[in-house]
C-alpha cells in the first residue's frame, strides 16, 4: 500500500474498532470519505480493497460498502484480487517460487538481513496484539519481501516486488478469519528458525508448509510441487 492508502485503511479500522462504524453500517460514500481525510479517491480505494480482504468490510456493486463481522468467508465469497488475478493461482503461484526463496535466504542471508526478517516478525506479533490488522499485513508482506530480497537472486527477487500487490492481497485474506490470525505468525517463526539455523531444506518445508496451511485457511487447496 501507498504511505496515504494506509493511513486511510488504518482510520477507517480504528473507526470500526471503536464503533463509529457497526457491523451492517454502510459507509459514508468515497468522495465524502476522501475528502474528510484529505485523501484522493485512488488512495481510499486502495484502501478499501485492503479492509475487504481482511475481512473488515464488503463492498457491493451499486449499493456501496459495508462493515461486516468478521465472519469467515467461503473460497467463493473471496474478493477479487488486483488485476482480476485469483487468489488460486497466486498461492500456486507462491508456492512454486517463494519456498526456493526462502531456502536460498538461508543460504546467503547475513546475520544483519537475518535480524531484519525477525523485526519484521516482531512488526506483525506486535501488531496482532493490538488487533491491528492492517499493520499485521503489512508487516507480514515486509518479511516475505525480505526473504525474497535477502536470497541473494536479483532476478526472484525482481519478479516477486513486481508481483507485490497480488501477493500483498493473498496474505491479507486469511487474516478476515478471527480464530486464524495467529497461526501465520507461528509458521512464520518455523520459517525464520530455519533460515537462522542455515538449514536450507528445513526452510525451504516451513515455507512450503505455511503457504499450504495459509491457502487452507481461506479455503483453497493447493497441491505443493
Amino acid at each position: 500500500m501507498t504511505r496515504l492508502s494506509s493511513f486511510a485503511a488504518q482510520t477507517l479500522q480504528r473507526r470500526i474498532h471503536d464503533g463509529a462504524y457497526k457491523a451492517g453500517d454502510l459507509l459514508p460514500g468515497q468522495r465524502e470519505l476522501a475528502a474528510g481525510m484529505g485523501i484522493s479517491r485512488t488512495a481510499l480505494r486502495e484502501a478499501i480493497s485492503t479492509l475487504e480482504a481482511l475481512g473488515l468490510v464488503r463492498a457491493q456493486p451499486g449499493k456501496g460498502v459495508f462493515v461486516t463481522s468478521g465472519r469467515r468467508r467461503t473460497a467463493n465469497e473471496l474478493p477479487t484480487g488486483p488485476a482480476d488475478v485469483r487468489p488460486e493461482a497466486v498461492f500456486q503461484f507462491r508456492c512454486i517460487v517463494e519456498p526456493a526463496a526462502a531456502a536460498l535466504c538461508a543460504r546467503q542471508a547475513s546475520d544483519a538481513q537475518i535480524a531484519e526478517l525477525g523485526a519484521a516478525q516482531q512488526r506483525m506479533d506486535d501488531a496482532l496484539h493490538a488487533l491491528d490488522l492492517v499493520a499485521a499485513s503489512e508487516a507480514d508482506l515486509a518479511f516475505h519481501l525480505a526473504i525474497a530480497a535477502h536470497a541473494g537472486n536479483e532476478m526472484l527477487a525482481q519478479v516477486i516486488r513486481q508481483l507485490e500487490s497480488p501477493i500483498a492481497y493473498s496474505l491479507r485474506l486469511p487474516f478476515a478469519d478471527p480464530g486464524g490470525v495467529w497461526a501465520p505468525v507461528d509458521e512464520h517463526r518455523s520459517v525464520l528458525r530455519a533460515i537462522a539455523a542455515r538449514d536450507t531444506d528445513a526452510a525451504r518445508s516451513a515455507m512450503q508448509f505455511h503457504l499450504v496451511r495459509a491457502a487452507a485457511r481461506i479455503g483453497i487447496q493447493v497441491d505443493a510441487p
